[in-house]
Formats: C-alpha cells, sequence, structure tokens
C-alpha cells in the first residue's frame, strides 16, 4: 500500500523489479491492454487515478511512482542518462509484468519521459499521448525550434533554476498558503488555470510532497557558469535529468526510429509552465525583468517549448509517423485533469485507433 488513499477501484502495490522497488497504481483485468502512465514532476501516480478510472473496458491502466517520487524505492537518478534511469525502469516494471507492448502517455516531465521510450524501444509502443509535455529538447537553455543552446555549458538549465524556497517547504511537508512558492499555492497557480481547484486537492498535494528533496535528488546540484543566468546543470536529480545538457541525440534516434508509434498531443491553451512564454523558464523571466542581468532576445530569449515540440512532431510525421495535436481552450497544465469531459473522449479514441 501507498501513502496517499486511493480512489474505490484503485489497486495500490509495491512491485520489485530487478532495478528497484516500485510503487505502482493499477486498474482493470491483468489481462487487458496495457496503458501505462507517467506522472509530472512534483506529483505521483495519485494524479492520474481519474484517468484510470475513466479508461474503458478491455484496458490495464499502470501508473507508478517514478524513481525520486511518492513511494518508489529512494534511488537517485543520474542525470548523465537523460530520462534514461526512468526509462529502464519502467521498461523493467513493464516486463515484470508480462507487457511487451502498451500504450504509454506521459504529463509534463512524464511526457519527456515518453520522448525518450520512443528513442529507446518504439518497437514496444503501441500509442504515445503527450499531456503538456517538457521539450523534446530539454526544459529550459535553448533559444530556437531546432533546440540551439543559448550558451555551451546549457546554462539556465537544470538544478539551479529551481525555486529553493519550493524545494525547501516540499521537503518540510508544508500544506500552507503562508509563501508564494508554498506547494498549494504553486499546484494551484500553475498546474491548472485558476480559479479551478480539484476535488481531491489534499491527496493531490501529498503527491507533490512526496518527491525526494536533496542536492542529489530535487532540486539537484548545479554549476556556476559564466553565462547568463549564472548556473549550469549539475549531475544528480530530475531537474538536471531534462536539461537539453543531457538530452544527447535522443531526438534524432526517435526521428530515425523505423517504428513510430502514432502520437497524441494534448496541452492547455493557457499552461503557464510548457509554453513559449513559460514562467518556469529563464529567458522569460528575465525578459519581464524578474531575473536580473538578462542580455537580451539575441543571447537568452524565452524558449519556444510549444514551437520546438511542434517542430520535432512535424519532423516525425515528414519521416513516416502520425501526430495529432489538441490544444483545449481555458485550461491550463493539466488538461486530464481540468477537463477530463474533454480529454478523456480524445485519449480512448487515441487508445482504439491501432
Amino acid at each position: 500500500m501507498g501513502s496517499i488513499p486511493n480512489l474505490p477501484g484503485i489497486l495500490s502495490k509495491m512491485i520489485e523489479t530487478p532495478r528497484l522497488k516500485m510503487h505502482v497504481l493499477l486498474r482493470g483485468a491483468a489481462d487487458g491492454i496495457p496503458v501505462l502512465l507517467i506522472h509530472g514532476n512534483a506529483s505521483s501516480s495519485t494524479f492520474w487515478e481519474e484517468t484510470m478510472l475513466a479508461l474503458p473496458a478491455g484496458f490495464r491502466a499502470i501508473a507508478p511512482d517514478l524513481r525520486g517520487y511518492g513511494d518508489t524505492e529512494d534511488k537517485l537518478v543520474d542525470a548523465i542518462r537523460g530520462c534514461m534511469d526512468w526509462v529502464d525502469d519502467l521498461l523493467s516494471l513493464m516486463d515484470m509484468l508480462g507487457y511487451a507492448r502498451f500504450h504509454v502517455a506521459g504529463h509534463s516531465l512524464g511526457g519527456s519521459v515518453v520522448w525518450a521510450l520512443l528513442a529507446a524501444a518504439p518497437e514496444r509502443i503501441y500509442t504515445a499521448t503527450v499531456v503538456a509535455p517538457g521539450s523534446p529538447f530539454g526544459f529550459g537553455g535553448t533559444r530556437d525550434i531546432q533546440g540551439t543552446p543559448c550558451a555551451p555549458d546549457f546554462a539556465g538549465s537544470g538544478g539551479g533554476i529551481v525555486n529553493p524556497e519550493f524545494a525547501k517547504l516540499i521537503a518540510e511537508g508544508y500544506r500552507g498558503t503562508e509563501y508564494q512558492a508554498s506547494p498549494r499555492t504553486v499546484m494551484n497557480s500553475f498546474y491548472w488555470k485558476p480559479p479551478f481547484r480539484h476535488p481531491r486537492e489534499e491527496a493531490l498535494l501529498s503527491g507533490v510532497l512526496s518527491e525526494k528533496i536533496g542536492p542529489d535528488r530535487y532540486p539537484g546540484d548545479l554549476e556556476a557558469s559564466p553565462h547568463w543566468p549564472g548556473v549550469a546543470p549539475g549531475r544528480w536529480g530530475p531537474a538536471n535529468a531534462i536539461s537539453p545538457r543531457y538530452i544527447g541525440d535522443s531526438v534524432e534516434r526517435m526521428l530515425a526510429a523505423p517504428v513510430k508509434p502514432p502520437i497524441l498531443w494534448v496541452r492547455g491553451a493557457e499552461d503557464q509552465i510548457v509554453s513559449d512564454m513559460s514562467l518556469f523558464n529563464m529567458g522569460t523571466l528575465g525578459k519581464l525583468g524578474v531575473v536580473p542581468g538578462w542580455p537580451g532576445d539575441e543571447v537568452h530569449p524565452p524558449q519556444p517549448m510549444v514551437g520546438q515540440t511542434r517542430y520535432v512532431l512535424e519532423q516525425y510525421k515528414a519521416r513516416g509517423g502520425t501526430f495529432r495535436e489538441e490544444v483545449i481552450p481555458d485550461t491550463g497544465h493539466s488538461p486530464h485533469m481540468e477537463k477530463p469531459e474533454v480529454f478523456d473522449p480524445l485519449f480512448h479514441a487515441h487508445l482504439k485507433s491501432v
């Protein structure tokens, strides 16, 4: 059993794999068609529960806590491998459960993991769904739709751009709203579009607070940089793992793969976390005057995250794949939670398309 109470119909289970013990939420018959659901940063598997319960008959929902999150065994994320620690963990989990092939959906950072899965093991995936995904080129430190770095050391990405107060309050298990960086305030301000409040707010906040905190966990370590804003990625933890510094050739491998599962891309029109003017991006914050010393658009512009994703998916299509982009109006960073009446039919149709 996990530490967060689950909705009726959701099974909480610890599963030991050759890599680590993973906490997993399950719903549906074991012989159903598997759907792997990957949560985002500062969250956990509980963020998928309503989506799990809404799946059509015949599907088996599998929502693990990633390494570094929730009730999964606390092992370090080696950022030098990019998202590959998570990819290897998930493939090992699906092996243990006996699923050679599966559908996959990822939200936010979970979408970044989906890009890496499409590069590493596309032959195992029936369909892929990315919900407000991180850019395929990584989070922070790039300047154009081709993912060109703003600086040679990828300054402006990694553990150094995380608000340390947010991480500190997670470590303290703080559930109040006294501070601007309080986890509850951040969740209700940015995970969805205010004034939306989720009916399971307390359980979801517990999911946010379950992230493992520390210099080699979250927010991770950093390196001093001579380039604005003065910090470059370190080598440990999830924020460093999604830095463009460690993406390597995963985009090209995804594009070059002979197997290309169909991709559904769903995003909220008013997402403030993943957008071309993300309020979590140093270029945006510099341009708005929030982070001092901004060197200008010529040196460190806001990262065009949505433009980068569309560019990569257009390349995916040009090389034989298919994708569909769905933009949900009046919605923030979590369309599957804010507008399930819109998201679920899109998701279900995609699952049934192959």
